[in-house]
């Protein structure tokens, strides 16, 4: 099934696309000349979509899902995944008063928050990302999902890579999950945020009041952790991971000289409240850097 997602323009294609590439789980995603792809799990059922620039001011979708009736939550999910109902001139004008903001955004006037297919999904990412490098993280999500994800039950000729679901919040519930090689303080934080989901499903909802504090009542989840969630899940335009490394040294990069974790909680101040994309703006400074 061919799917168009419109947009309004501005839409960085190759930022969105560099972000997502560089945190692609084998098995899961893969990042193809230009294309996104990946494994989805829609209430039990399994498919595959694509995802690219359309001609115009869209994306196109190739989706393989075997229920039609699934394909409007799907659009929703997509349309959040990939930032695409975002109100750019307002984000620009109200970072803009920052004449670092307003530099970097002329340079990059189409940047996007890039969101997540599923929350648990997003959640053990955030997890396993905690104090360690995100190559290092993505090397763990792996074995999670080899170990612990569902074959995909009809492997798509055409996409021979993606060869897995994610995990589901039962398996993780109850799965031993240090054995991954991890700290097992974090292996049991895992395994409890999915407990957390089962208890409450709706945990992880976009939008909803008091998410951030009902992330940080969870064992092992600090704000750090609880914000990235916030920024990339639950899509509040003000979360901000306070104290990021990449942000940090972001910063620093573009400003000359070091800057501790509260200059830079300082200096968000004045990006509110839109500091999510402030943090999108400078995390895509740093790659442009490397």
């Amino acid at each position: 099934m061919r799917l168009l997602l419109d947009y309004q323009p501005p839409y960085d294609w190759p930022a969105m696309l560099g972000f997502l590439s560089a945190r692609a789980i084998v098995g899961l995603e893969t990042v193809v000349d230009g294309v996104y792809s990946r494994s989805i799990n829609l209430n039990g059922v399994h498919g595959i979509f694509s995802i690219t620039p359309a001609a115009g001011d869209a994306l196109e979708v190739n989706l393989h899902f075997p229920e039609p009736s699934a394909v409007p939550e799907i659009v929703v999910r997509l349309r959040r995944m990939f930032d695409l109902d975002a109100d750019l001139p307002r984000v620009h004008r109200q970072l803009a008063v920052d004449p670092l903001m307003a530099r970097l955004i002329a340079e990059r006037p189409g940047l996007r928050v890039p969101g997540a297919w599923d929350g648990l999904e997003l959640a053990i990412r955030a997890v396993l990302g905690q104090q360690i490098t995100v190559v290092a993280a993505i090397k763990l999500a792996g074995k999670l999902v080899a170990q612990y994800g569902k074959p995909l039950r009809e492997a798509d000729a055409a996409q021979p890579e993606l060869t897995h679901v994610f995990p589901s919040a039962q398996v993780l519930a109850a799965a031993d999950l240090a054995t991954l090689g991890m700290p097992r303080s974090r292996g049991r934080t895992l395994s409890g945020v999915a407990q957390a989901l089962l208890d409450d499903p709706l945990l992880f909802e976009p939008g909803r009041e008091g998410g951030v504090a009902q992330l940080l009542a969870l064992h092992g989840i600090g704000d750090w952790t609880a914000q990235y969630i916030a920024l990339r899940q639950l899509r509040e335009s003000d979360a901000f991971p306070t104290g990021d490394v990449g942000l940090i040294n972001a910063l620093a990069a573009l400003e000359g000289g070091p800057v501790t974790p509260r200059e830079l909680l300082a200096r968000a101040e004045g990006w509110r409240p839109c500091r999510a994309y402030a943090a999108q703006v400078l995390w895509t400074s740093l790659s442009r850097a490397d």
